[in-house]
């Protein structure tokens, strides 16, 4: 059995994606550059073929995955699994802390002038944020982050890859200092807008904020077709 085989086994029994060492670990003789050049005669291979299907990249790994434009046939059967779409909110408020991370619940609340709490544990739920540290300072508010479940669903090879529009007025702007935080706090970052502050956000502005704070990663799930 030759080094392409033996790649080519792994990854299409694997449900996840396996880094190059991973991979490696599948025989002794192995070592890491063997793996790189049978990942890319693989690659190639199908691409000439025209297979229906690819090694793709993401979450610092390799997969095998079916071409996004098959997506339309297999959503015909039930026994293929389906991801459940995100809710508005819930894109938006993943939009800020993927680009923004790590970020406390109170930041988030502040940029999106809602309360997310409930948002963030349907985001930690669904596997794609988690706790990744707690904030210096009174009450060591939690801080989120996005996960590697993130990058597979999203199609994302790293966070590096993810899109950089020219302007993201809500999820890049100079962050604000907002004070403690606590676990149990219902805070609402409404009372914390000042009139006339410049995170104060009404009617057809928040919208349009928070649309251009979600478009990123939304555009990206469309195109990846791991739409969650």
């Amino acid at each position: 059995m030759n080094v392409h085989q033996i790649v080519e086994a792994v990854l299409f029994a694997s449900d996840a994606p396996l880094t190059v060492d991973e991979i490696a670990r599948a025989d002794e003789t192995l070592d890491e550059d063997q793996v790189e050049e049978a990942l890319q005669f693989l690659r190639a291979e199908y691409d000439d073929a025209a297979r229906s299907f690819q090694i793709h990249e993401l979450a610092e790994g390799y997969q095998i995955l079916t071409r996004p434009e098959y997506a339309p046939y297999l959503e015909r059967f039930d026994n293929v699994p389906r991801a459940s779409r995100l809710s508005g909110p819930a894109l938006e408020t993943l939009a800020i802390i993927a680009y923004r991370q790590p970020i406390g619940r109170l930041e988030v609340e502040y940029i999106r002038g809602v309360s997310a709490a409930g948002v963030i544990r349907t985001l930690q739920d669904r596997r794609l944020i988690d706790v990744v540290g707690r904030a210096e300072g009174l009450g060591r508010p939690l801080l989120y982050g996005t996960t590697t479940f993130f990058l597979e669903h999203f199609g994302f090879g790293s966070l590096e890859d993810l899109p950089r529009p020219e302007e993201l007025p809500v999820v890049l702007r100079d962050r604000v200092p907002l004070g403690p935080e606590s676990d149990d706090d219902q805070i609402v970052a409404s009372e914390l807008i000042e009139p006339g502050d410049a995170g104060e956000r009404t009617g057809a502005s928040e919208e349009a904020e928070e649309a251009v704070a979600a478009e990123p990663i939304a555009e990206a799930s469309e195109e990846s077709g791991l739409e969650e």
